[in-house]
C-alpha cells in the first residue's frame, strides 16, 4: 500500500443528508482495524475540538466516514460500513449506522465504478455492515452519470438538489436483535420515568420531555447548556441502556435518547435528539425511522404523544419535526410470531459531491 503520508489516501468528500463525510473505498484503507483508525483520526483531525489539522468540521454530523467495498453478499452489490470519528478524543466508532452518510453510498459506487450507472436511474442494493441489513438506493444517472442537481429541497440543508430514494429491509432490531428490545411497549424507570426502547435502525430511548421538565421544542444549544438535563438524560440512557441489553456505552453513541412532544407544525410528532451529548440540528435518517415505528406502536410513548390523522394508512408519509424543519419518512409494522417488527420503511433523502481528490493524514 503506498504510503499516506507521502502519497495521500483516495476520497470524495460528500454531504449525504444533513451530514457530511469522506468516502473511501475499503481497499484505499489499512486492512488492519487499529491501523486504520489511526489513520481516519489523522486524516479527519482528532482529537482537537477545533479538528484544525484535518479535513473533519468540528462537530459530530461533519465527523463521519464511509467505507464501501464490492459486496460478497447475493442481496447486495456494495457494502458499507460507517464510521463515527470522534472530534474531542481519540476514538473510531462502528456501533450505529448512519442513514444520512447512506444517501451517498450508491452514487459513490457508481463514481467510484463498482456499480455500473443506468441510462437514466440507477438502484444500488447496499449491504449496512453495521448491523448487517440492508438498503437500496435509488437516482438520477442521465447519460449514466449521477446527476446532483434536482427540485427535492430538505430541511437542514440550503438549495435543492436530486432525490435519493432509499428503501429498507431487515432494520428492525438490526443492533439488538428487536423492534422493541424489552419486548415491551414501555419501560418505567427507576425514577419513575416512562420510556420507549425501541429499535427501526438506530438504538432509541424515547421520553416525553415534559417529563423532563422541558417542552421540547427548545433550541439544541439550550438543551446542551443545561447541566442538569444533560446529567439527567446520561442516567436514563444508562439505564435505558442496561434494558436493552446492551451493556454499559459510557463510550458509545448509541442508544440515543429522543425528548418529543406533539407536533407544532403539521407533522406527526416532535423530537429533540441527543447524540449522545450535543443535540441534533435536525435528526437521522434512522432515527427518524425509529421514532416513526414507535408512532405506530400501541401504547408507547410516541404512540401517545404523536398526531396520527394524515398517517394511520400504511405507506403514508410521517412528517417527524425536528429543530430545523421535518423528516418525511414511512415506517409500516407487522406481527411475526407474536412480536412486532418492521415490514417497510422508506425516505426521500439528497447527496451531493463536494470534492474528489487526495487527502493527506497528519504524521
Amino acid at each position: 500500500m503506498p504510503d499516506p503520508e507521502l502519497d495521500g489516501v483516495r476520497c470524495l468528500l460528500m454531504r449525504g443528508g444533513t451530514s457530511k463525510g469522506a468516502y473511501f473505498l475499503a481497499e484505499d484503507l489499512p486492512a488492519d482495524t487499529a491501523a486504520r483508525d489511526d489513520l481516519l483520526l489523522r486524516v479527519m483531525g482528532s482529537p482537537d475540538p477545533r479538528q484544525i489539522d484535518g479535513i473533519g468540521g468540528a462537530h459530530p454530523l461533519t465527523s463521519k466516514v464511509a467505507v464501501v467495498a464490492p459486496s460478497q453478499d447475493e442481496r447486495a452489490d456494495v457494502d458499507y460500513l460507517f464510521l463515527q470519528v470522534m472530534v474531542d478524543r481519540a476514538e473510531v466508532t462502528d456501533r450505529q449506522n448512519c442513514g444520512n452518510i447512506l444517501a451517498g453510498i450508491g452514487p459513490f459506487a457508481v463514481e467510484r465504478g463498482l456499480h455500473a450507472a443506468g441510462q437514466e436511474s440507477t438502484s444500488v442494493r447496499i449491504r449496512m455492515v453495521n448491523s448487517d441489513s440492508y438498503a437500496t438506493a435509488t437516482f438520477a444517472t442521465p447519460g449514466r452519470r449521477v446527476d446532483y442537481a434536482g427540485d427535492l429541497a430538505i430541511d437542514g440543508v440550503p438549495g435543492t438538489a436530486a432525490p435519493v430514494s432509499l428503501e429498507f429491509a431487515d432494520t428492525a432490531g438490526s443492533a439488538t436483535g428487536a423492534l422493541l428490545p424489552t419486548g415491551r411497549a414501555v419501560d418505567v424507570l427507576a425514577d419513575g420515568t416512562r420510556v420507549t426502547c425501541v429499535d427501526n435502525g438506530m438504538p432509541s430511548v424515547l421520553l416525553n420531555a415534559a417529563d423532563l421538565d422541558v417542552h421540547g421544542t427548545e433550541e439544541p444549544a439550550d438543551l446542551e447548556a443545561d447541566e442538569s438535563l444533560g446529567a439527567r438524560v446520561a442516567e436514563i440512557r444508562a439505564e435505558a441502556a442496561g434494558l436493552m441489553g446492551m451493556g454499559d456505552v459510557s463510550r458509545t453513541t448509541v442508544p440515543k435518547v429522543v425528548l418529543l412532544s406533539p407536533p407544532r407544525h403539521g407533522g406527526v410528532i416532535g423530537t429533540r435528539s441527543f447524540l449522545p451529548v450535543t443535540v441534533h440540528t435536525s435528526i437521522g435518517v434512522l432515527g427518524a425511522l425509529t421514532v416513526a415505528a414507535a408512532v405506530r406502536v400501541p401504547g408507547s410513548v410516541a404512540h401517545e404523544l404523536a398526531d396520527l390523522d394524515d398517517a394511520r394508512a400504511p405507506g403514508a408519509h410521517m412528517p417527524v419535526e425536528h429543530p430545523t424543519g421535518h423528516l418525511d419518512v414511512t415506517a409500516d409494522l407487522t406481527e411475526v410470531g407474536g412480536r412486532l417488527t418492521t415490514a417497510s420503511s422508506s425516505v426521500l433523502r439528497t447527496a451531493r459531491k463536494l470534492f474528489d481528490g487526495v487527502v493527506f493524514p497528519r504524521p
